[in-house]
């Protein structure tokens, strides 16, 4: 059984659209990658919609794939950054230890127990899939606002050891634990801003930190989902490789392009991506 079908456009799709759509999945995949090498994040909130409407795979089996792969690349460039010193071990440990047993439990306990049919009122039924994208293009708004908009950040600021407080980040990890549960993106934008306000590390560092934690969270994330779902192993691994394959040529290309203008732009992609899903699915969708 294979996912990797273009559900979206029917049965009698042509056969040559269908391949164009895969052909721009690939692209998309890289490009997911490339955002992540290049600034540290963003390309993991495109995940899902990739997933969903260039491959056609259910949504919420695609927000399983999506915690694999960004879990997967999220590692790869959290040790990069690890290397180049970048990464406080101390606050990953701290957001980890609520976030990622919040995911596991989402994803193991809560996830499985959703009904197809949510709820339904006015002759209108709101299903799982509906609401999953949906939210996702919410997420998505809100994710493009934070990196659109310009904001003082402490970035060369002398690390604060004694802000890193379990207590202090405990509210916060469940929060992110229960956006990666819930919808398979990997929460940088929700990560970096708490990380260099809250406990006042520098950017960069916040950014390696950020790696970490979401690399974590989707890994067990991912892990509470085995036995769950069909996973196509040879199209996941395929697509996990050529976002890895994005990541280091982000690394390698990241010194020549301004970060600060990549991340704007990408920002407003993001955006108009959000505005998309949530148009075509209230109003392109009979669930909607």
């Amino acid at each position: 059984m294979t996912f990797v079908t273009v559900q979206t456009l029917g049965p009698v799709a042509p056969l040559y659209l269908k391949s164009l759509m895969e052909i721009a999945g690939y692209i998309a995949s890289a490009l997911i990658g490339l955002s992540l090498g290049l600034i540290g994040g963003g390309g993991s909130i495109l995940t899902v919609p990739v997933m969903v409407y260039l491959f056609g795979v259910n949504p919420l089996l695609a927000t399983s794939y999506s915690l694999f792969i960004v879990g997967t690349t999220s590692f790869i460039g959290a040790f990069n950054n690890y290397r180049k010193h970048l990464v406080n071990l101390k606050a990953a440990f701290f957001f980890g230890a609520t976030s990622i047993v919040t995911v596991f439990i989402t994803r193991k306990f809560i996830i499985p127990v959703i009904p197809e049919n949510i709820i339904t009122f006015g002759g209108i039924t709101i299903t799982e899939s509906f609401l999953t994208m949906v939210l996702f293009g919410l997420l998505m708004l809100v994710a493009s606002v934070s990196m659109i908009r310009d904001r003082d950040e402490p970035g060369d600021a002398k690390e604060c050891s004694d802000c890193i407080r379990f207590f202090k980040l405990f509210g916060y990890g469940i929060g992110i634990g229960l956006v990666t549960g819930f919808l398979g993106a990997g929460g940088g934008f929700l990560l970096i801003p708490a990380l260099v306000f809250l406990i006042k590390l520098p950017m960069k560092k916040a950014v390696g930190t950020s790696l970490l934690i979401i690399a974590l969270n989707s890994v067990i994330g991912f892990a509470g989902d085995l036995g769950h779902f069909l996973i196509d192993w040879p199209f996941l691994l395929t697509i996990t490789l050529i976002a890895i394959a994005g990541v280091f040529t982000g690394g390698l290309v990241s010194k020549r392009i301004p970060g600060n203008s990549l991340k704007k732009f990408f920002g407003w992609f993001v955006l108009l991506m959000g505005i998309f899903i949530i148009i075509k699915e209230v109003f392109g969708n009979p669930a909607g």
